[in-house]
């Protein structure tokens, strides 16, 4: 693609320019707010409604010396392209909309306007992009005709993505390859193993996370031990702590025949006939109490029912009132709002029947021939002017009359509405202060209920029983009192042996407690040893990531600078903890992009610019500003370059053809 000629009118600040360019390399000089800036600006807006910035809002309208807007110009720009060996002329036209309002004397600015001229036809705005999309998309045309726009308008990761469209990603197969020579067969196993069941990145978190959960459980694992070891029960005052069940289970058999030596004290006939009488007893006061607790929780329960059913009818006839009343309180309002307007009405019919009639002056003369008129015809044109004043009194009044009769109707049956719900009011709080009289003597029923349950042996079924037990207790008691001293004597030997059974049972409890701390402490080391050998694992796994990643870095950015002459770029950071982070640094000879000067920036923009347009097969016209920084550029082939340069001595722009002596403005 050519620029062959590029004329800009009443646009910013231009008033009428043509650069003619016969299609040739331009150098155009101005000094500084010249307009230079503004024919790329004139160039991007004519294509995508943009400046040379990205934006759509930039001031495109003349400005008088006082920097007011200049109303009724169109704001022009018309570029004529040589593309695929034929010429296309673009046009964009930007211009005020005045309309004349309906009944106005003037004119009123109402907005703009944008027309499309493709080839001078006019075309729709869709129609105008579509064409232009056609040659190119908005950014490749941006990136290949500016040599800044790659490096300072683009988004790392946006200028990463285009480098590896235009030179091709590193296959993961690539890199492995290359890793053979420099890692053994079982590392690479490893590595290909990870590739063929998750993204190196996916990888490289899960054993992020995990690493995290090992250091955590390690660093809880020492407490732990110490925890247990803090815990753990000391025996060493235990004598042999192994004999300890064949210990237990002799003193258990001591005691067990000290107690049958104690029931065969116990077991006379007679009280061994009496204490059995005495469980029964037993037995059945338990029933007893039983019987009754169950007797009186199913009554609560029902009582419980019918006080809920009690108060939700108490609910529901307070609402009742409630709404009724405010229903009321509504009718009230009315019948106030309504005596006010019988009021007005009365009023108002009295100021119209206090109005006299008022006879009219006549002079005697005919209004249209000036004749004197009899007294009669004057006497009747009274008569008639009375009966229609008294006609239209009694209409008046008439209409009030029947206005009030409809109002006090109105009033009468919002009077009569309002009786009858103060008579179901009333009706509804008689029956809402028995509703509640039941409620108390529910909730008092339930009350002494209570105290029943609570007071068992008041219950004389249960009182009878133990009446009973208290005599054959007191039966038993007198049959043992002959060999008292003999079951003493059992019963100290039997409180003996459990003494020693207890002490027994507490120090097995003490050795098996010991015991399973000391299997709980093994069990977190043997934990701690298998945590580690995985985070150690993991740690090797985490290095042959980092491996690949790195050979990858080298493999890539070697691919992709191949083909750059002079810009190189920095496509990972390695980080402190030896890992690396994507990135996309332009650099030229180790130096930043950003630390670069003026010239280097240009040329190192150039040769970017020069490897795209080979890889999307598009050359358009460069715009280079600020030229000036650069003594020479680097060949650019047969790509169409227009250099602004600032020349402080050239007061209006200067145009030359490189090659040519100077052309004059046009």
């Amino acid at each position: 693609m050519k620029l062959l000629t590029h004329r800009l009118t009443n646009f910013k600040g231009i008033r009428d320019f043509t650069l003619d360019t016969q299609g040739q390399n331009m150098n155009i000089y101005g000094e500084n707010a010249t307009g230079k800036t503004t024919l790329y600006d004139a160039f991007l807006w004519l294509l995508f409604n943009k400046d040379s910035q990205n934006k759509t809002d930039f001031a495109i309208k003349t400005l008088d010396e006082n920097g007011n807007e200049i109303h009724g110009l169109e704001h022009a720009v018309e570029t004529v392209l040589a593309l695929n060996g034929k010429s296309l002329t673009l046009r964009k036209v930007y211009s005020e909309k005045w309309t004349k309002k309906r009944g106005a004397a003037k004119k009123e600015f109402t907005g703009h306007t944008t027309d499309h001229f493709i080839d001078g036809v006019p075309v729709k705005k869709g129609e105008y992009d579509a064409r232009i999309a056609n040659i190119a998309s908005e950014d490749i045309f941006k990136l290949l005709t500016s040599p800044t726009y790659f490096n300072e308008h683009l988004h790392w990761q946006d200028r990463r993505e285009i480098l590896l469209q235009v030179c091709g990603d590193i296959s993961d197969g690539d890199v492995l390859d290359s890793l053979a020579t420099l890692q053994n067969k079982d590392q690479i196993l490893a590595l290909t193993n990870i590739l063929n069941t998750r993204s190196l990145d996916d990888h490289r978190k899960i054993i992020q996370a995990r690493r995290t959960e090992i250091n955590k459980e390690l660093d809880k694992i020492p407490v732990r031990i110490n925890e247990a070891e803090l815990a753990m029960p000391d025996i060493s005052t235990i004598n042999k702590p192994e004999a300890l069940p064949k210990d237990i289970a002799l003193v258990k058999e001591s005691v067990q025949k000290e107690n049958q030596k104690l029931a065969r004290l116990e077991s006379g006939g007679e009280v061994a006939e009496k204490t059995k009488k005495l469980r029964e007893i037993e037995a059945e006061i338990i029933r007893l109490q039983n019987e009754a607790q169950r007797r009186a929780t199913g009554d609560i329960a029902v009582l419980y029912e019918q006080l809920n059913g009690a108060k939700n009818g108490v609910m529901d006839i307070e609402r009742h009132i409630k709404n009724k009343k405010q229903e009321n309180e509504e009718r009230e309002k009315a019948i106030k709002g309504i005596n006010a307007q019988i009021e007005g009405l009365r009023d108002k019919w009295h100021g119209i029947a206090e109005v006299a009639f008022d006879e009219p002056e006549q002079d005697g003369f005919c209004p249209t021939c000036g004749q004197t008129l009899p007294a009669e015809q004057v006497q009747a044109a009274t008569d008639k002017a009375l009966a229609t004043f008294n006609k239209d009194k009694a209409s008046q009044l008439e209409s009030i009359n029947a206005e009030g009769k409809v109002l006090k109707e109105k009033k009468d049956s919002l009077q009569a509405e309002y009786e009858a719900t103060e008579k179901v009011i009333q009706g509804s709080e008689k029956k809402l202060r028995k509703e509640k009289a039941t409620i108390e003597a529910i909730e008092s029923e339930i009350e002494a209920l209570r105290r029943d349950a609570e007071n068992q042996e008041e219950d004389p079924a249960v009182g009878l029983k133990l009446k009973e037990k208290a005599i054959i207790e007191q039966e038993i008691e007198s049959l043992k009192a002959g060999n008292t001293e003999a079951r003493e004597k059992v019963v100290e030997g039997i409180q003996e042996l459990e003494e020693i059974l207890s002490t027994l049972e507490e120090c097995q409890a003490k050795v098996k407690m010991r015991g399973d701390i000391e299997k709980r402490i093994e069990e977190l080391k043997a934990q701690e040893k298998k945590l580690a050998a995985e985070y150690e694992r993991l740690e090797g796994e985490l290095y042959l990531t980092e491996e690949f990643i790195r050979q990858k870095v080298s493999l890539l950015e070697e691919k992709i600078n191949s083909k750059f002459e002079m810009a190189r770029f920095k496509l990972f950071n390695v980080l402190v903890n030896g890992a690396v982070e994507e990135c996309c640094e332009t650099t030229y000879q180790g130096v930043p992009f950003s630390s670069l000067n003026n010239g280097a920036r240009i040329n190192v923009g150039l040769d970017i610019i020069r490897t795209l347009a080979r890889h999307y097969n598009f050359y358009p016209p460069i715009f280079i500003d600020n030229r000036e920084a650069v003594t020479s550029l680097i060949d650019m082939g047969d790509q169409q370059v227009i250099s602004l340069i600032v020349s402080e001595k050239d007061k209006e722009l200067r145009v030359e053809i490189e090659g040519e002596e100077e052309k004059e403005v046009a």
